[in-house]
């Protein structure tokens, strides 16, 4: 996983940090993208839960590889938010460790029309400070052949 991180672009409205989404939001301060996983039937649950919802069991996050696939994605040309230029790409990238773990990202470094279903991709790290305390979002490009 590449332990470099993008400079930050304009404005992203970010999530208040709770003990549930706390590693998902800090991991890449090393690098990692921090995903819950159930200590009891072992998968990987993402948006992070207070409890597995198949078992009931604890959620622990854990580093993946980072890498993926997009599984499907949009390209933005309306300017809903002035402060981040268009387009842009939003994808849902299916992660390599489990065939339904997905995340919501945008797709960087790459121009928008060459997005297809089924790109490889893998994580890169936008760092923003928000009331002091830094956050690491995820963002994914394309994987190097």
């Amino acid at each position: 996983m590449s332990d470099e991180t993008t400079p930050t672009p304009p404005s992203r409205i970010l999530p208040g940090l709770t003990d549930h989404n706390r590693a998902f939001w800090t991991g890449g301060a090393q690098g990692q993208l921090l995903i819950t996983r159930c200590t009891g039937c072992r998968r990987w649950i993402n948006p992070p839960e207070p409890d597995c919802p198949y078992c009931g069991g604890r959620l622990d996050p854990q580093p993946v590889s980072g890498q993926g696939t997009v599984f499907t994605y949009t390209v933005n040309h309306q300017p809903f938010n002035p402060a981040v230029p268009v387009p842009y790409v939003v994808a849902i990238v299916q992660l390599d460790e489990q065939d339904d773990l997905r995340v919501a990202a945008n797709i960087v470094d790459c121009e928008p029309d060459s997005v297809r279903i089924g790109m490889r991709v893998q994580v890169r790290f936008e760092r923003h400070e928000v009331d002091g305390t830094d956050r690491y979002v995820p963002v994914f490009a394309p994987a190097a052949a």
